[in-house]
Protein backbone atom coordinates (compact mmCIF):
# COMPACT_ATOMS: atom_id res chain seq x y z
CA UNK A 1 0.00 0.00 0.00
CA UNK A 2 2.81 2.48 0.64
CA UNK A 3 4.77 1.83 -2.11
CA UNK A 4 1.03 2.73 -4.42
CA UNK A 5 0.46 6.09 -2.44
CA UNK A 6 4.40 6.84 -2.85
CA UNK A 7 4.28 5.73 -7.12
CA UNK A 8 0.79 7.89 -7.39
CA UNK A 9 2.45 10.75 -5.18
CA UNK A 10 5.62 11.10 -7.27
CA UNK A 11 3.05 10.89 -10.67
CA UNK A 12 1.27 14.40 -9.09
CA UNK A 13 4.56 15.64 -8.82
CA UNK A 14 5.67 14.84 -12.38
CA UNK A 15 2.29 16.02 -13.72
CA UNK A 16 2.48 19.75 -11.75
CA UNK A 17 6.00 19.96 -13.10
CA UNK A 18 5.15 19.79 -16.74
CA UNK A 19 1.76 21.52 -16.19
CA UNK A 20 4.23 24.57 -14.77
CA UNK A 21 6.45 23.84 -17.59
CA UNK A 22 3.73 24.02 -20.36
CA UNK A 23 2.21 27.03 -19.09
CA UNK A 24 5.66 28.67 -18.97
CA UNK A 25 4.96 28.84 -23.36
CA UNK A 26 7.40 29.61 -25.56
CA UNK A 27 8.71 32.60 -23.00
CA UNK A 28 10.61 30.13 -21.16
CA UNK A 29 13.90 31.18 -19.76
CA UNK A 30 17.25 29.66 -20.89
CA UNK A 31 18.15 26.42 -18.85
CA UNK A 32 21.58 26.81 -17.08
CA UNK A 33 24.30 24.51 -17.71
CA UNK A 34 27.97 23.90 -16.48
CA UNK A 35 30.97 22.01 -17.08
CA UNK A 36 32.02 18.98 -14.25
CA UNK A 37 35.16 19.72 -12.59
CA UNK A 38 38.54 18.22 -13.56
CA UNK A 39 37.90 15.72 -11.32
CA UNK A 40 34.46 14.58 -11.38
CA UNK A 41 34.87 14.04 -14.73
CA UNK A 42 36.07 10.28 -13.62
CA UNK A 43 32.88 9.35 -11.34
CA UNK A 44 30.07 9.05 -13.82
CA UNK A 45 32.44 6.80 -15.91
CA UNK A 46 33.04 4.28 -13.13
CA UNK A 47 30.32 4.70 -11.00
CA UNK A 48 27.65 1.44 -10.71
CA UNK A 49 26.21 -0.23 -8.10
CA UNK A 50 29.27 -1.67 -7.28
CA UNK A 51 31.45 1.35 -7.27
CA UNK A 52 28.88 3.75 -6.50
CA UNK A 53 31.08 7.25 -5.11
CA UNK A 54 29.11 7.84 -2.78
CA UNK A 55 29.54 9.66 0.62
CA UNK A 56 27.54 10.50 3.66
CA UNK A 57 27.26 13.20 6.17
CA UNK A 58 24.88 13.09 8.49
CA UNK A 59 23.68 15.27 11.42
CA UNK A 60 21.91 14.15 14.57
CA UNK A 61 20.02 16.43 16.48
CA UNK A 62 18.10 16.19 19.97
CA UNK A 63 14.34 16.17 18.71
CA UNK A 64 12.83 13.57 16.59
CA UNK A 65 12.91 14.38 12.71
CA UNK A 66 9.39 15.32 11.26
CA UNK A 67 9.68 14.22 7.80
CA UNK A 68 6.99 16.29 6.41
CA UNK A 69 9.00 19.35 8.47
CA UNK A 70 12.22 18.29 6.50
CA UNK A 71 10.42 17.83 2.75
CA UNK A 72 9.39 21.80 2.89
CA UNK A 73 13.72 22.83 4.39
CA UNK A 74 14.48 20.65 1.56
CA UNK A 75 11.87 21.98 -1.04
CA UNK A 76 12.55 25.75 0.31
CA UNK A 77 16.88 25.57 0.36
CA UNK A 78 17.33 23.52 -2.85
CA UNK A 79 16.86 26.39 -5.19
CA UNK A 80 19.35 28.29 -3.71
CA UNK A 81 22.13 25.62 -4.66
CA UNK A 82 22.55 26.03 -7.98
CA UNK A 83 25.63 23.14 -7.51
CA UNK A 84 22.88 20.51 -6.31
CA UNK A 85 19.92 21.55 -8.51
CA UNK A 86 21.18 19.73 -11.66
CA UNK A 87 21.25 16.61 -13.33
CA UNK A 88 23.96 14.84 -15.15
CA UNK A 89 23.94 14.82 -19.12
CA UNK A 90 25.79 12.73 -21.22
CA UNK A 91 27.30 15.09 -24.49
CA UNK A 92 29.64 14.38 -27.28
CA UNK A 93 33.32 14.68 -25.47
CA UNK A 94 31.96 15.11 -21.65
CA UNK A 95 29.30 14.84 -19.45
CA UNK A 96 27.61 18.22 -18.19
CA UNK A 97 25.36 19.68 -15.94
CA UNK A 98 22.25 20.60 -16.87
CA UNK A 99 19.52 22.78 -14.24
CA UNK A 100 17.41 20.56 -13.00
CA UNK A 101 14.11 22.49 -11.91
CA UNK A 102 12.17 19.59 -10.98
CA UNK A 103 10.77 18.95 -7.62
CA UNK A 104 13.31 18.14 -5.04
CA UNK A 105 14.37 14.57 -4.17
CA UNK A 106 11.03 12.82 -1.77
CA UNK A 107 12.50 12.87 1.52
CA UNK A 108 11.89 9.31 2.96
CA UNK A 109 13.36 7.37 6.33
CA UNK A 110 16.46 5.13 6.38
CA UNK A 111 15.19 2.14 5.97
CA UNK A 112 18.49 0.48 3.76
CA UNK A 113 22.21 0.46 3.93
CA UNK A 114 24.49 3.84 3.51
CA UNK A 115 26.04 4.93 0.62
CA UNK A 116 23.67 3.27 -2.12
CA UNK A 117 24.45 3.89 -5.68
CA UNK A 118 22.20 6.76 -6.45
CA UNK A 119 19.65 6.16 -9.38
CA UNK A 120 18.77 9.49 -10.82
CA UNK A 121 16.13 8.49 -12.53
CA UNK A 122 14.18 7.52 -9.90
CA UNK A 123 15.21 10.30 -7.86
CA UNK A 124 13.47 13.16 -9.86
CA UNK A 125 17.17 13.38 -11.67
CA UNK A 126 18.94 14.67 -8.46
CA UNK A 127 22.15 13.12 -7.50
CA UNK A 128 21.97 13.36 -3.96
CA UNK A 129 19.10 11.76 -1.81
CA UNK A 130 17.73 13.14 1.59
CA UNK A 131 16.59 10.82 4.36
CA UNK A 132 15.97 10.41 8.31
CA UNK A 133 15.87 7.81 10.98
CA UNK A 134 14.79 8.84 14.82
CA UNK A 135 16.94 12.31 15.33
CA UNK A 136 19.41 12.11 12.37
CA UNK A 137 19.27 13.87 9.20
CA UNK A 138 21.66 12.14 6.43
CA UNK A 139 22.60 13.66 3.07
CA UNK A 140 24.36 10.92 0.47
CA UNK A 141 25.66 12.33 -2.56
CA UNK A 142 27.08 11.26 -5.68
CA UNK A 143 30.54 12.51 -5.93
CA UNK A 144 30.52 14.22 -9.27
CA UNK A 145 28.68 16.94 -7.66
CA UNK A 146 30.91 18.23 -4.57
CA UNK A 147 33.31 17.21 -2.41
CA UNK A 148 32.92 17.14 1.48
CA UNK A 149 33.01 21.11 1.95
CA UNK A 150 29.86 21.16 -0.49
CA UNK A 151 28.24 18.29 1.33
CA UNK A 152 28.91 20.45 4.76
CA UNK A 153 27.62 23.43 3.45
CA UNK A 154 24.49 21.77 2.08
CA UNK A 155 23.76 19.79 5.59
CA UNK A 156 24.32 22.79 7.73
CA UNK A 157 21.78 24.83 5.68
CA UNK A 158 18.99 22.07 5.56
CA UNK A 159 19.38 21.75 9.21
CA UNK A 160 19.43 25.50 9.70
CA UNK A 161 16.20 25.38 7.81
CA UNK A 162 14.39 22.12 9.70
CA UNK A 163 15.17 23.88 12.89
CA UNK A 164 13.73 27.66 11.65
CA UNK A 165 10.73 25.56 10.91
CA UNK A 166 10.47 23.31 14.28
CA UNK A 167 11.29 26.60 16.05
CA UNK A 168 10.09 30.27 14.91
CA UNK A 169 12.28 32.37 17.05
CA UNK A 170 15.24 30.73 14.90
CA UNK A 171 14.01 32.90 12.04
CA UNK A 172 14.84 36.41 13.23
CA UNK A 173 15.90 39.07 11.14
CA UNK A 174 17.86 36.65 8.67
CA UNK A 175 14.20 34.99 7.79
CA UNK A 176 14.70 32.00 5.43
CA UNK A 177 18.09 33.51 3.96
CA UNK A 178 21.55 31.51 3.78
CA UNK A 179 24.09 32.17 6.34
CA UNK A 180 27.02 34.27 5.76
CA UNK A 181 29.80 31.73 5.94
CA UNK A 182 28.09 29.70 3.02
CA UNK A 183 29.58 29.77 -0.21
CA UNK A 184 27.79 29.17 -3.22
CA UNK A 185 30.84 29.37 -5.26
CA UNK A 186 31.04 26.84 -8.39
CA UNK A 187 34.18 27.82 -10.37
CA UNK A 188 36.73 24.77 -11.25
CA UNK A 189 39.59 26.11 -9.13
CA UNK A 190 41.55 23.02 -10.85
CA UNK A 191 41.72 25.09 -14.27
CA UNK A 192 42.04 28.23 -12.70
CA UNK A 193 45.10 27.43 -10.99
CA UNK A 194 46.93 25.45 -13.52
CA UNK A 195 49.74 26.80 -14.46
CA UNK A 196 51.87 24.02 -16.69
CA UNK A 197 51.38 20.10 -17.51
CA UNK A 198 53.72 17.86 -15.43
CA UNK A 199 54.27 14.25 -15.29
CA UNK A 200 52.12 12.16 -13.17
CA UNK A 201 52.97 12.25 -9.55
CA UNK A 202 50.45 9.11 -8.51
CA UNK A 203 52.01 6.06 -7.56
CA UNK A 204 50.32 2.64 -9.25
CA UNK A 205 52.60 -0.20 -7.70
CA UNK A 206 49.75 -2.53 -6.22
CA UNK A 207 49.51 -2.21 -2.14
CA UNK A 208 48.59 -4.82 0.39
CA UNK A 209 45.12 -5.35 0.05
CA UNK A 210 43.14 -6.43 3.09
CA UNK A 211 41.11 -9.76 2.44
CA UNK A 212 38.45 -11.84 4.19
CA UNK A 213 34.96 -12.75 3.90
CA UNK A 214 32.35 -9.80 3.19
CA UNK A 215 29.23 -9.57 4.82
CA UNK A 216 25.91 -10.32 2.46
CA UNK A 217 25.69 -8.70 -0.78
CA UNK A 218 23.85 -5.11 -0.44
CA UNK A 219 25.22 -5.06 3.82
CA UNK A 220 27.70 -2.48 4.20
CA UNK A 221 28.94 -2.34 7.75
CA UNK A 222 29.41 1.36 9.97
CA UNK A 223 31.72 1.38 13.63
CA UNK A 224 31.57 4.70 14.99
CA UNK A 225 34.66 5.25 17.41
CA UNK A 226 33.97 8.52 19.46
CA UNK A 227 37.45 10.33 21.02
CA UNK A 228 37.43 13.50 23.10
CA UNK A 229 39.77 15.84 20.59
CA UNK A 230 41.39 17.21 23.92
CA UNK A 231 42.40 13.95 24.93
CA UNK A 232 44.14 13.24 21.46
CA UNK A 233 45.59 16.54 21.21
CA UNK A 234 47.58 15.92 24.61
CA UNK A 235 48.68 12.72 23.02
CA UNK A 236 49.62 13.43 19.68
CA UNK A 237 51.45 16.60 21.12
CA UNK A 238 53.40 14.25 22.89
CA UNK A 239 54.24 12.45 19.95
CA UNK A 240 55.55 15.37 18.00
CA UNK A 241 52.72 14.88 15.47
CA UNK A 242 49.17 15.71 14.15
CA UNK A 243 46.07 14.37 14.98
CA UNK A 244 45.86 13.26 11.08
CA UNK A 245 49.02 11.64 11.13
CA UNK A 246 48.75 9.83 14.74
CA UNK A 247 45.15 8.44 13.19
CA UNK A 248 46.73 7.74 9.61
CA UNK A 249 49.51 5.84 12.00
CA UNK A 250 47.08 3.87 13.77
CA UNK A 251 45.24 2.85 11.03
CA UNK A 252 48.68 1.62 9.68
CA UNK A 253 49.35 -0.42 12.38
CA UNK A 254 46.40 -1.81 12.87
CA UNK A 255 46.59 -3.47 9.21
CA UNK A 256 49.93 -4.50 10.14
CA UNK A 257 48.91 -5.91 13.31
CA UNK A 258 45.77 -7.49 12.05
CA UNK A 259 45.33 -8.29 8.79
CA UNK A 260 49.09 -8.98 7.58
CA UNK A 261 49.55 -10.50 11.15
CA UNK A 262 52.57 -8.51 11.88
CA UNK A 263 54.94 -10.58 9.33
CA UNK A 264 56.37 -8.36 6.52
CA UNK A 265 54.01 -8.11 3.41
CA UNK A 266 54.34 -8.63 -0.10
CA UNK A 267 53.68 -5.41 -0.89
CA UNK A 268 53.92 -1.95 0.82
CA UNK A 269 50.74 -0.93 3.70
CA UNK A 270 49.38 2.68 1.51
CA UNK A 271 46.80 4.77 2.94
CA UNK A 272 45.28 7.16 0.60
CA UNK A 273 44.91 10.70 2.13
CA UNK A 274 42.93 12.91 0.53
CA UNK A 275 43.97 16.37 0.93
CA UNK A 276 41.69 19.82 0.37
CA UNK A 277 43.47 22.26 -1.85
CA UNK A 278 41.45 25.51 -0.65
CA UNK A 279 43.76 26.79 2.27
CA UNK A 280 46.67 26.40 -0.03
CA UNK A 281 45.01 28.60 -3.33
CA UNK A 282 42.71 30.67 -1.26
CA UNK A 283 39.36 29.15 -2.99
CA UNK A 284 35.94 28.27 -1.62
CA UNK A 285 34.18 27.15 -4.40
CA UNK A 286 32.16 23.99 -3.34
CA UNK A 287 33.26 21.83 -6.55
CA UNK A 288 35.42 19.68 -6.14
CA UNK A 289 38.91 20.25 -5.29
CA UNK A 290 41.03 17.89 -3.48
CA UNK A 291 44.09 15.60 -4.32
CA UNK A 292 44.96 12.00 -2.81
CA UNK A 293 48.20 11.55 -1.21
CA UNK A 294 49.17 8.27 0.39
CA UNK A 295 50.90 7.09 3.49
CA UNK A 296 53.28 4.54 2.81
CA UNK A 297 54.85 1.79 5.76
CA UNK A 298 56.76 -1.16 4.02
CA UNK A 299 58.06 -3.05 7.12
CA UNK A 300 61.52 -4.58 6.89
CA UNK A 301 61.51 -7.28 9.55
CA UNK A 302 58.44 -8.28 11.58
CA UNK A 303 57.95 -6.99 15.05
CA UNK A 304 58.05 -3.35 13.98
CA UNK A 305 57.19 -0.96 16.84
CA UNK A 306 54.42 1.22 16.53
CA UNK A 307 56.52 4.38 16.83
CA UNK A 308 58.58 2.83 13.80
CA UNK A 309 55.01 2.46 11.82
CA UNK A 310 54.74 6.50 13.14
CA UNK A 311 58.02 7.79 11.66
CA UNK A 312 57.63 5.99 8.32
CA UNK A 313 53.83 7.12 7.71
CA UNK A 314 54.81 11.41 9.48
CA UNK A 315 57.66 11.22 7.08
CA UNK A 316 55.58 10.04 4.03
CA UNK A 317 52.89 12.33 4.41
CA UNK A 318 54.99 15.28 5.33
CA UNK A 319 56.85 14.83 2.32
CA UNK A 320 53.81 15.34 0.25
CA UNK A 321 51.68 17.52 1.53
CA UNK A 322 53.28 20.66 0.21
CA UNK A 323 51.91 23.13 -2.22
CA UNK A 324 54.54 22.26 -5.31
CA UNK A 325 53.90 18.48 -4.79
CA UNK A 326 50.09 19.26 -4.54
CA UNK A 327 50.43 21.68 -7.45
CA UNK A 328 52.25 19.14 -8.85
CA UNK A 329 49.46 16.01 -8.32
CA UNK A 330 46.65 17.98 -9.95
CA UNK A 331 48.53 19.47 -13.19
CA UNK A 332 48.78 16.27 -14.66
CA UNK A 333 45.05 15.56 -14.53
CA UNK A 334 44.04 19.33 -15.56
CA UNK A 335 47.01 18.85 -18.82
CA UNK A 336 44.79 15.74 -19.68
CA UNK A 337 42.18 17.56 -19.79
CA UNK A 338 43.27 20.38 -21.69
CA UNK A 339 45.44 18.31 -24.30
CA UNK A 340 44.11 19.76 -27.86
CA UNK A 341 44.20 16.44 -28.96
CA UNK A 342 42.54 14.33 -26.43
CA UNK A 343 39.49 16.67 -26.29
CA UNK A 344 38.24 15.95 -29.46
CA UNK A 345 37.54 11.70 -28.71
CA UNK A 346 34.05 10.93 -28.26
CA UNK A 347 33.28 10.62 -24.58
CA UNK A 348 32.99 6.20 -25.15
CA UNK A 349 36.37 5.93 -26.08
CA UNK A 350 37.47 8.93 -23.31
CA UNK A 351 35.15 6.76 -20.92
CA UNK A 352 37.22 3.26 -22.23
CA UNK A 353 40.37 5.19 -21.20
CA UNK A 354 39.82 6.74 -18.10
CA UNK A 355 38.09 3.19 -16.67
CA UNK A 356 41.54 1.40 -17.76
CA UNK A 357 43.39 3.70 -16.39
CA UNK A 358 41.10 3.71 -13.16
CA UNK A 359 41.62 0.03 -13.16
CA UNK A 360 45.13 0.26 -13.13
CA UNK A 361 45.97 2.29 -10.32
CA UNK A 362 42.56 1.23 -8.10
CA UNK A 363 44.50 -1.34 -6.21
CA UNK A 364 47.80 0.97 -5.39
CA UNK A 365 45.90 1.68 -1.97
CA UNK A 366 45.14 -0.45 1.27
CA UNK A 367 42.44 1.93 2.17
CA UNK A 368 41.67 5.58 2.53
CA UNK A 369 41.23 7.77 5.35
CA UNK A 370 39.77 11.45 4.82
CA UNK A 371 39.10 13.35 7.57
CA UNK A 372 36.09 16.59 6.70
CA UNK A 373 36.92 18.40 9.28
CA UNK A 374 36.01 20.16 12.44
CA UNK A 375 32.15 21.09 11.69
CA UNK A 376 31.41 24.79 12.85
CA UNK A 377 27.77 25.75 13.23
CA UNK A 378 25.70 29.19 14.59
CA UNK A 379 25.75 29.78 17.83
CA UNK A 380 21.74 29.86 17.81
CA UNK A 381 21.42 26.43 16.65
CA UNK A 382 24.17 25.16 18.58
CA UNK A 383 21.70 23.77 21.57
CA UNK A 384 19.57 21.46 18.82
CA UNK A 385 22.58 19.28 17.80
CA UNK A 386 24.20 16.50 19.09
CA UNK A 387 26.44 15.39 16.46
CA UNK A 388 27.99 14.91 13.21
CA UNK A 389 28.84 11.90 11.61
CA UNK A 390 30.54 10.81 7.79
CA UNK A 391 31.58 7.90 5.96
CA UNK A 392 32.42 6.92 2.10
CA UNK A 393 31.96 3.98 -0.12
CA UNK A 394 34.05 1.18 -1.19
CA UNK A 395 35.87 1.00 -3.64
CA UNK A 396 37.87 -1.29 -6.21
CA UNK A 397 39.99 -3.12 -4.14
CA UNK A 398 39.14 -1.39 -0.62
CA UNK A 399 36.68 -3.09 1.28
CA UNK A 400 37.14 -0.99 4.38
CA UNK A 401 37.55 2.85 4.54
CA UNK A 402 37.42 5.27 7.55
CA UNK A 403 36.49 9.10 7.83
CA UNK A 404 37.23 11.61 10.38
CA UNK A 405 34.43 14.13 11.34
CA UNK A 406 34.81 16.46 14.29
CA UNK A 407 32.27 18.44 16.33
CA UNK A 408 32.14 20.24 19.20
CA UNK A 409 35.17 18.82 21.31
CA UNK A 410 34.39 15.22 19.94
CA UNK A 411 35.65 13.47 16.98
CA UNK A 412 34.09 10.58 15.31
CA UNK A 413 36.51 8.21 13.74
CA UNK A 414 33.85 5.88 11.22
CA UNK A 415 34.70 2.46 9.70
CA UNK A 416 32.83 1.46 6.87
CA UNK A 417 33.68 -1.77 5.60
CA UNK A 418 32.14 -4.92 3.67
CA UNK A 419 33.97 -7.66 5.62
CA UNK A 420 32.42 -9.14 8.54
CA UNK A 421 35.90 -9.55 10.43
CA UNK A 422 36.54 -6.62 11.92
CA UNK A 423 40.01 -7.49 13.76
CA UNK A 424 41.70 -4.12 12.00
CA UNK A 425 38.86 -2.17 13.54
CA UNK A 426 39.52 -3.49 17.38
CA UNK A 427 43.00 -3.12 16.97
CA UNK A 428 42.87 0.23 16.03
CA UNK A 429 40.54 1.30 18.62
CA UNK A 430 42.25 -0.86 21.23
CA UNK A 431 46.10 0.87 20.67
CA UNK A 432 43.98 4.37 21.02
CA UNK A 433 42.60 3.21 24.26
CA UNK A 434 46.30 1.83 25.17
CA UNK A 435 47.85 5.29 24.57
CA UNK A 436 45.11 6.49 27.33
CA UNK A 437 41.95 8.39 25.10
CA UNK A 438 38.72 7.50 26.19
CA UNK A 439 37.29 5.26 23.33
CA UNK A 440 33.18 4.73 23.10
CA UNK A 441 32.39 2.82 20.26
CA UNK A 442 28.67 1.90 18.70
CA UNK A 443 27.85 -0.12 15.36
CA UNK A 444 25.24 -0.40 13.13
CA UNK A 445 24.25 -3.93 13.76
CA UNK A 446 25.07 -5.29 10.76
CA UNK A 447 28.28 -7.37 12.50
CA UNK A 448 26.12 -9.25 14.92
CA UNK A 449 23.12 -10.34 12.79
Amino acid sequence: MKNREKDAKQKDEKKEYRRKKASEGSSSRTIRWDKLDNTANLFPVIAGEGLTNVYRISVTLTEEIVPERLQEALDIILPKFDGFNVRLRKGVFWYYFEENGKPAPRVEEETLFPCRFIRANKNHSYLFRVSYYECRINLEVFHVLTDGMGGLNFIRELTYQYLRLSHPELRGDEGDRLTAGTSLNLEDSFLRNFKEAKPSGFNREKAFLIKGETLDPGEFGMIHGYLPIAQLKERTHALGVSINEYLVAVFAWSIYREAAGGKIPERPIRIAVPVNLRPYYDSVTTKNFFVVVSATFMPEKQDVTFEEVLEAVKTSLRSQINKENLENLFSYSVSNQKNLFLRPIPLPLKGIAMRIVYNWSATANTTTMTNVGNVQVEDAYKPYIRRFHACIAMSKGQSLKGTICSYDGTLVFTFSTILSDTAVEKGFFRKIAEDGIDVTVETNGVFYE
